[in-house]
């Protein structure tokens, strides 16, 4: 069959993803794999540098703190008004606090924490969804984190949010497969190019587990070094149609983990 004039059509064509803590790390990621794709893109994100992000027709990039639910809506219905609806929904904006253990737990910390890592997505996923049911092969992909599965000490703060998120996924995987929306989650691990690892982050981590931080970034099965690139590949896979008929899954994306194989 002769190919449509421009050549093949890219798998995303035609498609609307949002995704936020679009500005750097993993969510830009994300947003590039899409936007590479074909998808028109609307990145979230609280620093300004979202807006710039990207360039071209098909992104969007909207400052918006992601906690407060009446910026949440107006971002998407701009988006609606600019590329026509949602069709698949990314889950991924973060911080990663400074390590403590429990008995030393800032308050400040902790709420934040919550705000950030489990609040902010609940804010945008129940906003989502009214636009999701109007999607085409609707889904949502929820970024998680090893910690989630298999939590390590001084990690309170981040791992409890991020293992409420991965059962609001669960959840959210139960209410929605009645109206056609998958709803999957990654699990990544030790993504060292991103702004939530810092040389202190990295020392302190390191220093719990009693390696050096380069031995502490290839600690996994592989001794692989894990990008924040191929976890955005495995989350357009998973809204991509290899995964039509797939919902509830958590796909580790860590080399390969001890405790959780």
């Amino acid at each position: 069959a002769k190919l449509r004039k421009g050549g093949a059509r890219k798998e995303f064509e035609g498609k609307i993803a949002v995704v936020s803590g679009a500005a750097s790390g993993i969510g830009k990621a994300c947003a590039k794999a899409f936007l590479d794709a074909g998808a028109c893109v609307l990145g979230l994100d609280k620093n300004p540098a979202v807006e710039a992000a990207f360039k071209g027709a098909n992104w969007l990039g909207v400052t918006v703190d992601l906690t407060d639910a009446a910026a949440v809506g107006a971002a998407l219905d701009t988006c609606a008004h600019c590329f026509g609806g949602v069709d698949v929904l990314v889950l991924n904006a973060g911080i990663l606090p400074k390590s403590a253990p429990i008995a030393d737990i800032d308050p400040a910390a902790w709420e934040l924490s919550l705000n950030v890592n489990l609040t902010a997505s609940q804010r945008l996923l129940t906003a989502s969804i009214p636009y999701l049911k109007n999607g085409v092969d609707p889904c949502v992909v929820l970024v998680g984190t090893k910690n989630a599965p298999a939590p390590g000490k001084g990690m309170a703060c981040y791992s409890v949010p991020k293992m409420a998120l991965t059962q609001l996924a669960r959840i959210a995987t139960l209410e929605l497969a009645p109206v056609g929306i998958r709803v999957n989650t990654v699990h990544p691990d030790a993504v060292f190019d991103t702004g939530l690892w810092t040389e202190e982050v990295l020392q302190t981590r390191a220093a719990a587990y009693g390696l050096t931080v380069d031995q502490y970034k290839r600690r996994n099965l592989l001794k692989a070094e894990i990008t924040s690139h191929d976890v955005a590949r495995a989350v357009r896979a998973m809204a991509g149609p290899d995964f039509f008929k797939v919902t509830g899954a958590q796909l580790p994306v860590n080399g390969g983990d001890e405790r959780t194989v």
